[in-house]
């Protein structure tokens, strides 16, 4: 082998190396020709080498996958243990919010004795500061607490949960008395649409951080998780004590679990951007304000969300008149009816299972068509309940209600699932809270307009307490109403969310070009290198 510090006949312009396993040298030339080399180079000495390997001068495709790799393994972990503790309680909580509120139903049927169309007024009522969420998402874009925007609001909004079903469960005046009851309905709804706000907010500007799609499903998930726990205690607990306020306390108890979970938590170890510079906060507003209406300006946005509003507002709902069938005519206890909600929640945590896994790669327009005509078919089930008709079929009215109940409630539920999705893969930089707001806020107006006709639609036909021989009419105009948004599918994308494909070079043309002239200066060393040897051993 020829020493790297021995003279040998190798051309002043080029590059020394050893076997590949021993280092690689650069070195200068002491002498320095303009002319042609003969066909013996002259002898030079190295001055000063460098030692480099060879990995540093054309890093191997292994080596740098393995690197980009753990590069990307430890980028994605930021934050990933926090983020499942707070957004994957949260999203339990609210779906577990079915515990006091079959309780609370329960409440005002048997012990206020409210008519069903007052009841579903309250229930409505109830739900107006849903109608509100813009302003919460717009706020926790632009107003930081303590340089957080959006651990906080989560914390702000629990603790309004916390109030209110605290109240109900210690002060019983509170919930006897239908004004206070009311009140607390609204503080409750209000705290918990501010938590919704900044919980979608969080998921879908951590997924746009780190590159992560689709973390809806994961929140649908836990959300129908929490629904299936809440509905099976509900059920039972209530039918064995019989005790509402007991129910309150619970779900208080648990309240205070997030609260504390959310407070403990710092936003900075999501890997989250904090604020950094100081604007006015009426600025601040009205910057996000001015993005939010360009955001929903968009026809890409625009048009599918106009499209899930009027699928749910267009139909009225006689939840409340169904639900005092089911309790005072059909005399079924609680647990039917916290078992078929169960079974719903199978069914939608289920169906979410199989979005993520294969409906994916299904049209969004044909899915959703698919869909809205399932919606309509399970309308008809009450019809089915009504009638009577499953008793001629050999199926008792229990089994019925636990089986089919909730099917529509759990399709009118799923059916939102692609259009959060596509809504998140939209949504632009920094308009997170304020967009999910909105669309959020969307769905809930369209819901209390929907509860609104149903009441009106039930006072129309005269359904009453005690008196439902006009529901099966009313189920029959639900389920033509729910086919009319077959008629402008037109305004859904045919696609679904774009698939951006990673590069698999991860170089430009210019470096890539450069790496193959490297290459080839290498190989031309090497073969020169050998040739020296083979010379140097005669």
């Amino acid at each position: 082998m020829i020493s790297p510090f021995s003279s040998a006949k190798i051309p002043s312009n080029s590059i020394a190396f050893t076997n590949q396993k021993t280092p690689l040298l650069y070195f200068r030339p002491v002498h320095l020709s303009h002319q042609h080399y003969p066909r013996e180079p002259r002898k030079t000495h190295l001055i000063k080498p460098i030692r480099v390997s060879r990995e540093e001068v054309v890093p191997s495709k292994s080596s740098e996958k393995k690197k980009v790799y753990g590069e990307r393994t430890q980028f994605s972990q930021v934050g990933s243990k926090q983020m499942s503790v707070l957004c994957g309680l949260g999203y339990w909580v609210q779906g577990f919010r079915c515990f006091p509120w079959l309780a609370l139903n329960y409440h005002m049927a048997y012990n206020l004795n409210l008519n069903p169309s007052i009841l579903q007024l309250v229930q409505n009522t109830g739900n107006l500061p849903m109608v509100a969420k813009p302003l919460y998402g717009i706020l926790s874009d632009a107003l930081y607490i303590g340089g957080s925007h959006r651990v906080p609001y989560i914390s702000i909004g629990v603790l309004l949960q916390v109030l209110s079903w605290g109240s109900l469960a210690l002060v019983p005046i509170a919930r006897e008395a239908l004004l206070p009851l009311i009140l607390c309905i609204i503080l409750g709804n209000l705290g918990a649409s501010i938590t919704e706000v900044a919980n979608d907010a969080l998921i879908t500007e951590y997924g746009k951080k780190h590159k992560i799609n689709g973390l809806q499903s994961y929140a649908f998930m836990a959300l129908a998780a929490g629904g299936v726990l809440g509905n099976l205690l509900g059920g039972f607990y209530l039918l064995r004590t019989q005790k509402p306020d007991k129910m309150f306390s619970l779900f208080s108890l648990l309240l205070s679990l997030q609260l504390l979970t959310s407070l403990r938590t710092r936003e900075s170890s999501l890997g989250l951007p904090e604020k950094t510079d100081s604007i006015l906060i009426s600025q601040s507003i009205k910057k996000q304000f001015s993005d939010l209406l360009i955001a929903i300006k968009e026809e890409t946005i625009s048009r599918p969300l106009i499209w899930v509003m009027g699928s749910l507002a267009i139909v009225p709902i006689l939840s409340g008149s169904v639900f005092c069938y089911q309790t005072q005519c059909l005399n079924l206890n609680s647990s039917i009816i916290g078992m078929s909600k169960v079974v719903g929640q199978l069914m939608l945590l289920s169906l979410t299972l199989l979005y993520n896994r294969f409906w994916k790669k299904i049209p969004l327009r044909k899915l959703t068509g698919a869909f809205q005509v399932v919606y309509a078919l399970s309308l008809l089930l009450d019809f089915i309940l009504v009638k009577q008709i499953n008793l001629q079929l050999g199926i008792s009215n229990e089994t019925f209600v636990l089986c089919f109940s909730a099917l529509a409630e759990t399709i009118a539920q799923f059916k939102l699932l692609p259009f959060a999705v596509l809504l998140a893969s939209l949504c632009p930089p920094g308009c997170e809270g304020s967009l999910t707001s909105f669309a959020a806020s969307a769905l809930c107006l369209s819901a209390v307009v929907s509860g609104f006709l149903g009441v009106g639609l039930a006072s129309l036909i005269g359904i009453k307490a005690g008196d439902f021989s006009s529901l099966p009419l009313g189920i029959i105009i639900q389920f033509l109403a729910a086919l009319l948004p077959l008629g402008w599918l037109n305004y859904i994308p045919v696609t679904q969310i774009p698939v951006v494909k990673e590069r698999k070079g991860g170089r430009s043309k210019r470096s890539r070009k450069y790496r193959r002239i490297g290459r080839v200066m290498l190989d031309s060393v090497f073969s020169y290198r050998r040739k020296r040897e083979s010379e140097a051993k005669r």
